[in-house]
């Protein structure tokens, strides 16, 4: 079963277990050293440099602002989880309850996770090459760079005299290495919307999105 997935892939794991670790959700085994949990959080980081040396490559004569641009729109869970049905990751994961199957953001980790995995199992290099391989037909098919939320909703504020969209910080949870911060946005004569992330600028990007979603307007990202 695991050879039929690694064809897929196009890499051949050394040590399948990182493969089986990867594709198991925690509703199936909670121990950290069975479940893709670690490997997600390696995998996150590792697609997020590939992804950037992708572009600083590609696209030699943009600036920093529309690398950004376009870097947010290719490791943001759409596209990620994207990534995952084209690899069929949802047939292969191991879980507890088959609607997890269907989680977008399970879809994503799950993806990612095997980025950790093949990470670990031979290096930086083909992790990379592996990001490369998958993740080319969607930047060849988005030859413009996707406007993030923010700036997406100030057009869309404006186009409706609404005024400048205003952030402001609502609260903070959790400990220091793992804080969760809460921005709302306002517009003039709107409903306040509020995000949520790990850092000020997530939780402004998801507070624009849900705003975006309050007012009816169709966006690429959250």
């Amino acid at each position: 079963m695991l050879s039929d997935l690694e064809n897929i892939l196009g890499y051949k794991f050394h040590n399948q277990h990182l493969l089986q670790q990867a594709l198991t959700h925690s509703s199936h085994s909670a121990r950290l050293c069975d479940n893709y949990e670690r490997l997600e959080f390696l995998g996150d980081r590792v697609l997020g440099v590939a992804i950037a040396s992708l572009l600083y490559r590609m696209f030699p004569n943009e600036p920093e602002g529309s690398l950004s641009q376009r870097h947010t729109g290719l490791v943001c869970k759409e596209t990620v989880a994207e990534v995952a049905l084209m690899l069929k990751l949802d047939k292969f994961m191991i879980v507890a309850d088959e609607e997890i199957r269907h989680n977008e953001n399970v879809l994503c980790d799950v993806c990612e996770a095997v980025i950790g995995a093949i990470f670990m199992d031979a290096g930086c290099d083909e992790a990379v090459n592996f990001v490369n391989q998958h993740w080319k037909e969607l930047i060849d098919k988005n030859v413009a760079p996707p406007k993030d939320n923010k700036t997406l909703l100030q057009e869309v504020a404006h186009s409706k005299g609404l005024g400048n969209p205003i952030y402001e910080l609502k609260g903070r949870e959790g400990s220091e290495h793992e804080p969760t911060f809460y921005m709302s946005v306002a517009l003039n004569g709107v409903e306040p919307q509020v995000g949520a992330g790990r850092n000020k600028k997530l939780a402004e990007q998801e507070a624009a999105a849900k705003m975006l979603d309050f007012l009816g307007y169709p966006h690429g990202h959250k």
